[in-house]
């Protein structure tokens, strides 16, 4: 490890919000040359630390040095001129103008008669190859952009300025394995030109892919600064939830323990349900208590099955029955007359209300099924509220709160909460987990558990592969945008063995399964 100076020093960082502390005492120390990993839970601080190091957020107390001198933070213009570039999540691109525009917005070339495009062009291109992105004409409209590569012209916006401290707030949330692959693959080389990169992500194997350090926050104080290489995956979870590993591995033997046992009648059955261009017709049964997980790479038919189901896209085959009766699934709306509730992957398009607070968000599905004309009243908010954050490990305080200014864990736990107010027979959850820190993703898995030990029949889909094999009783296994098989839970499955399900050379039928759709009349 490096014994040079550092080029970031902030000790004893304190920030209030309307007289909240947020962050209380924290340090961070950043070191030319060193990936430093920003770890901890939604909440634990982390994006208010990176907000007070580039100055949006104004420090109540502490001290920072860039390069051994004293210079608090003062604003974005003033990080920049220090060498400090920032990506954050949310690209804050503009799609209305051209790669290289956004690229070089703020930095472009100029000559004696204005702008050079050419020369900006030029310069894209120069970063984008460093990015692997050597086919991309500068030229072209970002708006006809993938979001992942979006994520990367992003990141090549922030190393047109050369910087010498890089901060990457979860810079692989959209990218796919080869992207991650390419982008990894920059910020070392930017740590071996001597740059100090903070890296923020939940993606632990990305962590400790690339990290020489990292500091762990938990409820805004600061925890710890470790090497990496002297620290376990185990020991990194158990010092951000404040809890140890041991509860993930409980969970998985008491899913194990729970020797499901299917009723003699499946409470949704479908039969040959699929859609043209979408998902080929597909067998499928849930029973009450039962939780089965949806496995596949993306693009494989799991999401696409599940909307299917829940009502988001109709099918044009096959036959669907919930509790004995044939339905036919209109809408979201139908599907939750049916008991059905589905959570789509979509959060912030389909899942929560930006406009709205957590309160009216938890309250919406249920008032919609009663219909306006009959209300819910103060009491009965109160208690259904009451119920789920008990149950969800919701934070009083953040209940009457824009649902937008909360943390996707905490959205995701909100979107849950409404769900379940619906008191649904059939609970459809996809992504519930994903880009949420490793405390409210046990709080969720845990919650699932519970529920279909309460008898409710719970679909669970994750690309965490692990998720799906701790927690379902069974797994469907889709590619290519069909059933390929099923396996029932057990100790001798594995997330390879899931792996291998889906590499196999499959000249065969897709594996059976008793299957099903839904209208009652109630569309």
């Amino acid at each position: 490890m490096t014994a040079r100076r550092p080029v970031v020093e902030m000790t004893g960082t304190t920030v209030e919000f309307s007289g909240v502390r947020v962050l209380d005492g924290v340090d961070l120390t950043l070191y030319p040359g060193e990936v430093h990993a920003l770890m901890g839970e939604n909440g634990a601080g982390k994006s208010v630390l990176i907000g007070a190091l580039t100055g949006t957020f104004p420090i109540l107390s502490g001290e920072v040095r860039i390069d051994g001198e004293e210079r608090m933070p003062t604003g974005v213009a003033r990080s920049r001129a220090e060498g400090i570039a920032t990506v954050f999540q949310e690209t804050h691109l503009s799609p209305h103008l051209t790669v290289a525009e956004n690229v070089m917005i703020g930095n472009e070339v100029r000559g004696p008669f204005g702008i050079d495009w050419k020369a900006n062009r030029a310069r894209t291109a120069e970063v984008l190859a460093r990015l692997g992105l050597d086919d991309l004409d500068p030229r072209s409209p970002l708006s006809a952009l993938s979001p992942a590569v979006k994520q990367l012209v992003a990141v090549a916006r922030a190393l047109v300025l050369e910087p010498r401290v890089l901060i990457l707030d979860e810079p692989t949330s959209s990218l796919d394995a080869a992207e991650v692959h390419a982008l990894l693959q920059v910020v070392r080389g930017l740590r071996d030109r001597g740059v100090a990169v903070l890296f923020v992500s939940h993606f632990l194997e990305q962590v400790f892919d690339v990290a020489d350090r990292m500091t762990v926050l938990r409820g805004g104080c600061f925890v710890g600064e470790f090497l990496a290489d002297d620290f376990d995956r185990a020991e990194l979870i158990s010092k951000m939830i404040g809890e140890d590993i041991e509860a993930l591995k409980a969970l998985r033997s008491e899913r194990l323990a729970h020797h499901y046992s299917a009723s003699a009648e499946p409470t949704l059955r479908a039969s040959a349900l699929g859609r043209r261009g979408t998902l080929e017709p597909t067998d499928i049964e849930l029973s009450r208590g039962e939780i089965v997980g949806f496995a596949g790479l993306h693009g494989s038919g799991r999401t696409e099955l599940a909307r299917l189901l829940g009502g988001a896209e109709r099918a044009d085959s096959g036959e669907l029955w919930i509790d004995g009766a044939r339905v036919q699934l209109r809408s979201p709306g139908a599907a939750l007359r049916c008991r059905i509730a589905l959570s789509t992957e979509n959060l912030r398009e389909e899942g929560i209300i930006g406009g709205l607070t957590a309160r009216e968000n938890i309250v919406l599905a249920l008032q919609a099924m009663r219909g306006w004309s009959r209300p819910l009243s103060r009491g009965e908010q109160a208690a259904l509220i009451e119920t789920y954050l008990d149950a969800l490990h919701i934070s009083p305080s953040d209940i009457d709160r824009p649902i937008e200014e909360l943390s996707g864990g905490t959205q995701q736990k909100i979107l849950l909460a409404r769900l379940l107010a619906t008191r649904p027979h059939v609970l459809i959850l996809d992504e519930p987990t994903r880009g949420i820190d490793i405390g409210a993703k046990l709080d969720i898995q845990r919650r699932v558990a519970q529920l279909a030990g309460e008898g409710i029949a719970v679909v669970f889909i994750s690309s965490e592969l692990e998720e799906v094999v701790r927690l379902s009783d069974r797994i469907v296994v889709l590619k290519d945008r069909e059933k390929i098989g099923e396996l029932s839970n057990g100790p001798g499955v594995t997330v390879d063995t899931i792996v291998e399900m889906i590499a196999a050379d499959l000249d065969g039928e897709p594996g059976e399964l008793p299957g099903h759709d839904c209208d009652n009349g109630l569309a």
